[in-house]
Protein backbone atom coordinates (compact mmCIF):
# COMPACT_ATOMS: atom_id res chain seq x y z
CA UNK A 1 0.00 0.00 0.00
CA UNK A 2 2.99 2.32 0.52
CA UNK A 3 3.50 2.53 -3.25
CA UNK A 4 -0.15 3.45 -3.78
CA UNK A 5 0.19 6.27 -1.22
CA UNK A 6 3.31 7.81 -2.73
CA UNK A 7 2.71 11.50 -3.36
CA UNK A 8 -0.61 11.46 -1.49
CA UNK A 9 -1.25 14.21 1.08
CA UNK A 10 -4.54 12.96 2.54
CA UNK A 11 -6.26 9.57 2.38
CA UNK A 12 -10.06 9.69 2.64
CA UNK A 13 -11.52 6.39 3.84
CA UNK A 14 -15.19 5.62 3.25
CA UNK A 15 -14.72 1.86 2.98
CA UNK A 16 -16.10 -0.52 5.62
CA UNK A 17 -15.80 -1.60 9.23
CA UNK A 18 -13.61 -4.53 8.20
CA UNK A 19 -11.09 -2.46 6.23
CA UNK A 20 -10.92 0.98 7.81
CA UNK A 21 -8.47 0.25 10.65
CA UNK A 22 -5.87 -1.43 8.44
CA UNK A 23 -6.18 1.32 5.81
CA UNK A 24 -5.78 4.05 8.40
CA UNK A 25 -2.74 2.50 10.07
CA UNK A 26 -1.10 1.86 6.68
CA UNK A 27 -1.56 5.49 5.68
CA UNK A 28 -0.18 6.72 9.00
CA UNK A 29 2.83 4.45 8.62
CA UNK A 30 3.43 6.07 5.21
CA UNK A 31 3.23 9.53 6.77
CA UNK A 32 -0.09 10.35 5.09
CA UNK A 33 -2.86 12.25 6.92
CA UNK A 34 -6.23 10.48 7.05
CA UNK A 35 -9.89 11.49 7.04
CA UNK A 36 -12.07 8.60 8.18
CA UNK A 37 -15.79 8.43 7.52
CA UNK A 38 -16.20 4.66 7.81
CA UNK A 39 -18.01 3.01 10.71
CA UNK A 40 -16.53 0.33 12.90
CA UNK A 41 -13.63 1.85 14.84
CA UNK A 42 -13.96 1.15 18.56
CA UNK A 43 -12.61 3.30 21.39
CA UNK A 44 -9.61 0.95 21.63
CA UNK A 45 -9.02 1.25 17.86
CA UNK A 46 -9.10 5.04 18.10
CA UNK A 47 -6.56 5.02 20.92
CA UNK A 48 -4.27 2.88 18.76
CA UNK A 49 -4.75 5.20 15.78
CA UNK A 50 -4.02 8.27 17.90
CA UNK A 51 -0.82 6.74 19.25
CA UNK A 52 0.36 5.77 15.77
CA UNK A 53 -0.49 9.19 14.33
CA UNK A 54 1.39 11.02 17.07
CA UNK A 55 4.36 8.74 16.51
CA UNK A 56 4.47 9.76 12.84
CA UNK A 57 3.41 13.40 13.49
CA UNK A 58 0.44 13.18 11.14
CA UNK A 59 -3.19 14.12 11.61
CA UNK A 60 -6.25 11.90 11.54
CA UNK A 61 -9.82 13.18 11.56
CA UNK A 62 -12.45 10.58 12.42
CA UNK A 63 -16.14 11.40 12.30
CA UNK A 64 -19.17 9.16 12.38
CA UNK A 65 -20.88 11.62 10.07
CA UNK A 66 -19.42 14.36 7.85
CA UNK A 67 -22.72 16.15 7.36
CA UNK A 68 -22.51 19.71 8.67
CA UNK A 69 -25.99 19.45 10.19
CA UNK A 70 -25.05 16.17 11.92
CA UNK A 71 -22.01 17.95 13.38
CA UNK A 72 -24.26 20.71 14.69
CA UNK A 73 -26.58 18.07 16.18
CA UNK A 74 -23.64 16.53 18.01
CA UNK A 75 -22.42 19.90 19.25
CA UNK A 76 -25.89 20.66 20.63
CA UNK A 77 -26.04 17.29 22.38
CA UNK A 78 -22.62 17.82 23.95
CA UNK A 79 -23.82 21.14 25.32
CA UNK A 80 -27.03 19.61 26.69
CA UNK A 81 -25.11 16.82 28.45
CA UNK A 82 -23.30 19.42 30.56
CA UNK A 83 -26.61 20.41 32.13
CA UNK A 84 -28.94 17.41 31.86
CA UNK A 85 -28.10 14.22 33.78
CA UNK A 86 -30.02 11.53 31.86
CA UNK A 87 -30.13 10.56 28.19
CA UNK A 88 -30.51 7.64 25.82
CA UNK A 89 -29.70 7.31 22.13
CA UNK A 90 -31.77 5.77 19.34
CA UNK A 91 -29.88 4.76 16.20
CA UNK A 92 -31.91 4.24 13.02
CA UNK A 93 -30.48 2.80 9.80
CA UNK A 94 -31.43 0.68 6.80
CA UNK A 95 -32.43 -2.94 7.25
CA UNK A 96 -29.23 -4.10 5.53
CA UNK A 97 -26.70 -2.02 7.54
CA UNK A 98 -24.46 -4.67 9.16
CA UNK A 99 -22.74 -2.66 11.92
CA UNK A 100 -24.47 -1.69 15.15
CA UNK A 101 -24.62 0.89 16.46
CA UNK A 102 -23.88 3.19 13.53
CA UNK A 103 -20.64 5.16 13.62
CA UNK A 104 -22.65 8.33 14.18
CA UNK A 105 -24.44 6.92 17.23
CA UNK A 106 -21.31 5.29 18.67
CA UNK A 107 -19.32 8.50 18.34
CA UNK A 108 -22.10 10.50 19.97
CA UNK A 109 -22.44 8.07 22.89
CA UNK A 110 -18.71 7.90 23.55
CA UNK A 111 -18.22 11.67 23.34
CA UNK A 112 -21.19 12.32 25.63
CA UNK A 113 -19.66 9.83 28.05
CA UNK A 114 -16.48 11.91 28.16
CA UNK A 115 -18.53 14.76 29.62
CA UNK A 116 -20.29 12.62 32.23
CA UNK A 117 -21.93 9.23 32.65
CA UNK A 118 -25.71 9.53 32.43
CA UNK A 119 -27.74 8.56 35.44
CA UNK A 120 -29.91 5.43 35.23
CA UNK A 121 -33.29 5.16 36.91
CA UNK A 122 -32.77 1.42 37.44
CA UNK A 123 -29.42 -0.38 37.15
CA UNK A 124 -29.47 -2.69 34.12
CA UNK A 125 -28.45 -5.70 36.20
CA UNK A 126 -31.45 -5.20 38.55
CA UNK A 127 -34.08 -5.28 35.81
CA UNK A 128 -36.71 -8.01 35.52
CA UNK A 129 -36.75 -9.57 32.06
CA UNK A 130 -34.21 -9.64 29.21
CA UNK A 131 -31.57 -6.99 29.78
CA UNK A 132 -31.13 -6.71 25.98
CA UNK A 133 -34.47 -4.87 25.90
CA UNK A 134 -32.64 -1.84 27.34
CA UNK A 135 -30.17 -1.71 24.45
CA UNK A 136 -26.38 -1.80 24.68
CA UNK A 137 -24.29 0.39 26.96
CA UNK A 138 -21.88 2.66 25.05
CA UNK A 139 -20.07 5.43 26.89
CA UNK A 140 -22.33 4.78 29.87
CA UNK A 141 -25.51 5.45 27.86
CA UNK A 142 -28.10 3.02 26.54
CA UNK A 143 -28.09 2.87 22.74
CA UNK A 144 -30.94 1.27 20.81
CA UNK A 145 -30.35 0.28 17.17
CA UNK A 146 -33.35 0.11 14.84
CA UNK A 147 -32.79 -1.47 11.41
CA UNK A 148 -35.69 -0.97 8.97
CA UNK A 149 -36.21 -0.14 5.28
CA UNK A 150 -36.43 3.56 4.30
CA UNK A 151 -33.91 4.75 6.90
CA UNK A 152 -30.42 5.82 5.83
CA UNK A 153 -28.87 7.00 9.09
CA UNK A 154 -30.88 8.86 11.73
CA UNK A 155 -29.56 9.52 15.20
CA UNK A 156 -31.69 10.71 18.08
CA UNK A 157 -30.66 11.55 21.63
CA UNK A 158 -33.34 12.06 24.25
CA UNK A 159 -32.49 14.04 27.39
CA UNK A 160 -34.93 14.11 30.29
CA UNK A 161 -35.71 15.82 33.56
CA UNK A 162 -38.83 15.28 35.68
CA UNK A 163 -41.84 16.36 33.61
CA UNK A 164 -39.82 17.56 30.58
CA UNK A 165 -37.73 16.18 27.71
CA UNK A 166 -35.34 17.50 25.08
CA UNK A 167 -34.95 15.52 21.84
CA UNK A 168 -32.12 16.27 19.40
CA UNK A 169 -32.26 14.35 16.14
CA UNK A 170 -30.48 14.26 12.81
CA UNK A 171 -31.88 12.55 9.70
CA UNK A 172 -29.79 11.79 6.62
CA UNK A 173 -31.21 11.52 3.10
CA UNK A 174 -30.31 9.00 0.45
CA UNK A 175 -27.55 10.87 -1.39
CA UNK A 176 -23.90 11.60 -0.58
CA UNK A 177 -24.31 15.33 -1.15
CA UNK A 178 -24.60 16.32 2.55
CA UNK A 179 -21.22 14.72 3.33
CA UNK A 180 -19.16 16.43 0.64
CA UNK A 181 -18.68 19.83 2.27
CA UNK A 182 -17.78 18.37 5.66
CA UNK A 183 -15.32 15.92 4.11
CA UNK A 184 -13.61 18.70 2.15
CA UNK A 185 -13.41 20.80 5.32
CA UNK A 186 -11.63 17.92 7.08
CA UNK A 187 -9.31 17.37 4.10
CA UNK A 188 -8.25 21.03 4.24
CA UNK A 189 -7.62 21.00 7.98
CA UNK A 190 -6.12 17.56 8.68
CA UNK A 191 -2.60 18.33 7.28
CA UNK A 192 -2.20 20.94 10.02
CA UNK A 193 -3.11 18.50 12.81
CA UNK A 194 -1.14 15.91 14.76
CA UNK A 195 -2.81 12.89 16.30
CA UNK A 196 -6.49 12.01 16.35
CA UNK A 197 -9.25 14.61 16.13
CA UNK A 198 -12.69 13.15 16.69
CA UNK A 199 -15.89 14.71 15.40
CA UNK A 200 -16.50 17.17 12.59
CA UNK A 201 -18.00 19.58 15.13
CA UNK A 202 -14.53 20.14 16.66
CA UNK A 203 -13.30 21.43 13.29
CA UNK A 204 -16.27 23.78 12.95
CA UNK A 205 -15.12 25.58 16.10
CA UNK A 206 -11.75 26.40 14.56
CA UNK A 207 -11.17 29.31 12.14
CA UNK A 208 -10.43 28.46 8.51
Amino acid sequence: MHDALEGVDVLVDYTSATAVKANTLAAIDAGVAVVVGSSGLTAADLAEVDLAARGRSVGVVVSGNFSLTAAMCQAAALLAARHLPQWEIIDYASATKPDVPSGTARELAERLGEIRRPELGNPIEDLHGPQEARGVTVGGAQVHSVRLPSFVVSTEVVFALPDERLTIRHDAGGTAEPYVEGTLLAVRKVPKLIGLTRGLDTLLLEPE
